[in-house]
């Protein structure tokens, strides 16, 4: 069995800070500030008249606080000398000092170092009634070794002035907490690091206000990164508030409740009443600026909020920070954050170490655990929320209780972390949410420009759409052999197909996307398609074409084909029987094997027929010639097509592509049209397309490197590509052009 175990246990103490102070000096003067400015950093300070409770034994409940204070600020002044109470104080906390838990730091508030260490001047005229008493030695002793430890003396501080004294004592004790809870929270892993990285960004000591966004995916620890520059940066600051959760405290309380926070947090005063959202934006344009704040914004999804919350610079102070976490990067660019910042997963090693701590509680597998460990953690594909809860799931299970928890994975995703990342997908429109189902489905690891063509045949706006699954952090794009790709982590993709299944889990007949081989070539020999079905995507040599294509007919409103066939078989299929559903509206399949298109197929929403290496003797079925009314894509490259009334068929519905994007370009009102392809593929049509824009004033030029399109966009503002239209169809002997 996995069992858990610790490598080192570390004290967790009840204070941070224990005050020791003689009352009638400093009690209702530098003590008490300097007690609520430790206690605006979230300091948790002992002082005796604040914390002990009435009816207990005061001495007995002194030196427990004591010892369970981390830090002790020992306050000498002049009269601190002349009490056996001060005096045993600090007896107790030089004994717990010697210790490695615990850190005293004198403070020499209207006395030397010298006079404590020697009972001299004011400290021996206090100690002067104590002098004969049975404990003078050992106090004599303890005033000795606390004047020789590192602090403060007041006069020789920030020129004497006691506020700026005091903000220095506190950036001490908040910047050794700060170490210290690093320390603690064994279980955060490769935090220093990133924290090291985004830091450069939040311009510390500048004299602007800093708004830096984190952007990441649902789980990729977005909270937890600004949690850990919260508590490192904090102490530099007049005034902080972290805003957890705004995205559901604003559907639960509104805006202004969230306002409240920020000023109560950042004032330091609970009784902050805020009616409306813009009363709240007048308050804080009104009373923040004269402070610098740290303010992190956890989890915004909506302009509006920011709008609230942080509507303008010049609300803060100069070198103020303002930090917001979210999932949405156009929530980030509409506010005019100029610092964006992605979250990084984590890589292998940080993750098998941080599933090791939840599961083992130690940085490495146990023996013995080392492959089913290795197993989870690829299934996590580094994203720490997923780790952390399967390590704390699988904590102390049997290695056959792990092994049945791994195969559930494989077809049941993991619950909290698919109800996290969906929040990114129900906050999409319609037509995105399509979109999305239809990359993790069917697209993932498509090259972009081929994805922006097949849903814009299915009647999608694909360009701003995958933006807006980028900007949202459901989609990556990434860099191979000089294309730009569609990737996607593979949680995401688990939770888009669960979206499609979950309607009907045992009834794939009934999804809207199909991918899956075995399910699909059960549906299509059973004639089980419906209505439902939206797209299919199958890779597989191993079919038969004829039950396939039979199998589509009940599919009415099938829009995208997409099918990779046998490509070393010559047999030729018979369309008879056969069927395309009329609602196609792309459809890509290499190696066709039948001889031509159905009869039945009137290819009326046709937009997209790219069918390379097909065995085509004739398009239609008969000889029938049919016009392709909506076709933009045209590919039947290595087709055995040669009949030149066939093929003619196919010429003009190029040309009308051609046409369409002509006109187009000269509808739009251009006067310069560029193009990264050539005009023409060949000379014919490339001469025709110049004379086309010559006739009508406009001038053209085909092979423009990216370069210097990219140039021309900055330089003039009228522009109007012809895009990557594929114009291009086999060489036919009998066809003269």
């Amino acid at each position: 069995m996995a069992s858990s175990s610790t490598s080192s246990i570390r004290k967790i103490f009840k204070y941070d800070v224990f005050l020791s102070f003689r009352g009638e000096d400093t009690r209702t003067n530098f003590v008490d500030h300097l007690y609520h400015a430790l206690k605006q950093k979230n300091i948790h300070t002992y002082k005796d008249d604040e914390e002990i409770k009435k009816g207990e034994n005061i001495s007995d409940e002194l030196i427990g606080s004591i010892e369970d204070s981390k830090f002790y600020i020992i306050v000498f002044s002049k009269r601190y000398a002349s009490s056996s109470w001060c005096l045993n104080e600090l007896v107790k906390i030089m004994e717990c000092q010697k210790t490695k838990e615990h850190t005293a730091y004198p403070v020499f508030y209207d006395v030397e170092p010298r006079e404590v260490r020697k009972q001299e001047g004011a400290v021996a005229d206090a100690f002067v009634n104590l002098k004969n008493k049975e404990a003078a030695g050992i106090w004599r002793e303890a005033l000795k070794e606390a004047a020789n430890l590192a602090g403060w003396e007041l006069k020789n501080t920030a020129e004497g002035h006691e506020a700026k004294f005091i903000r220095k004592i506190v950036e001490v004790v908040s910047l050794e907490l700060r170490f210290i809870s690093f320390s603690i929270d064994e279980k955060l892993v490769g935090m220093e690091t990133r924290i090291k990285n985004l830091v450069p960004s939040l311009g510390i000591g500048c004299d602007d206000v800093r708004m830096i966004g984190i952007k990441g995916m649902g789980g990729a620890g977005k909270t937890t990164l600004a949690r850990a520059v919260f508590d490192h940066i904090s102490f530099q600051f007049e005034g902080t508030s972290f805003v957890e959760n705004v995205r559901e405290k604003d559907s639960l309380s509104g805006l202004n409740s969230l306002q409240k926070q920020v000023l109560s947090d950042v004032l330091i005063d609970k009784d902050i009443n805020v009616s409306g959202v813009y009363e709240g934006k007048h308050m804080m344009k009104r009373r923040i600026p004269n402070r610098k704040v740290l303010v992190v914004l956890d989890d915004v999804d909506d302009i509006n909020q920011l709008e609230a919350l942080a509507g303008e610079p010049n609300w803060f102070k100069a070198g103020g920070v303002i930090i917001i976490t979210t999932r949405d990067e156009q929530v980030l660019v509409a506010h005019r954050v100029k610092f964006i910042h992605d979250v990084n997963l984590l890589s292998y090693e940080e993750a098998i170490c941080l599933f090791s701590r939840f599961a083992f509680g130690r940085d490495i597998p146990i023996q013995g655990y080392e492959e089913l460990s290795r197993q989870v953690v690829r299934y996590a594909a580094g994203l720490p929320l997923t780790i952390k809860v399967l390590g704390s799931f699988l904590c102390g299970k049997t290695d056959l209780e792990w092994i049945d928890a791994i195969e559930r994975l494989k077809t049941i995703p993991e619950k909290q972390t698919s109800k996290k990342l969906e929040l990114s997908y129900i906050s999409l429109e319609e037509d995105y949410k399509e979109i999305f189902l239809d990359v993790a489905c069917i697209m993932k690891g498509w090259p972009k420009d081929d994805a922006i063509k097949a849903l814009e045949c299915c009647g999608f706006h694909a360009r701003n759409g995958l933006k807006v699954l980028e900007q949202k952090s459901l989609i990556t794009i990434y860099k191979k052999f000089d294309y730009d790709l569609l990737g996607m982590h593979d949680h995401i993709v688990e939770m888009g197909r669960n979206i499609v299944r979950r309607g009907h889990p045992d009834e794939p007949h009934n999804h809207s996307r199909l991918w899956i081989k075995d399910e699909i070539e059960e549906i299509l020999a059973n004639d089980l398609g419906t209505k439902a079905t939206r797209c299919i995507r199958l890779h597989s040599v191993k079919f038969n074409p004829h039950i396939f294509i039979k199998g589509l007919r009940k599919m009415k409103e099938l829009r995208f084909l997409s099918v990779v066939g046998d490509s070393y078989s010559d047999l030729e299929f018979s369309m008879a029987g056969s069927d395309f559903p009329n609602a196609l509206r792309y459809v890509n399949w290499n190696f066709y094997p039948f001889s031509s298109l159905p009869t039945t197929f009137q290819a009326n929403n046709l937009v997209a027929l790219k069918m390379v290496h097909s065995r085509f003797v004739q398009l239609w079925e008969g000889g029938e010639s049919k016009v392709f009314n909506k076709l933009r894509f045209l590919d039947l490259s290595f087709s055995r097509l040669s009949d030149s009334l066939q093929y003619q068929s196919i010429v003009d519905a190029e040309w009308n592509v051609i046409y369409d994007k002509l006109d187009k370009c000269v509808k739009s009102g251009a006067k310069i049209v560029l193009s990264r392809l050539a005009i023409g593929e060949i000379q014919f049509l490339n001469v025709f397309c110049y004379q086309y824009f010559a006739e009508r004033d406009i001038f053209c030029a085909g092979r423009v490197v990216k370069d210097e399109v990219n140039n021309v966009i900055d330089e003039i503002s009228m522009l109007h590509q012809l895009g990557d239209i594929l114009l291009w169809t086999p060489p036919c002997p009998s066809f003269t052009r």
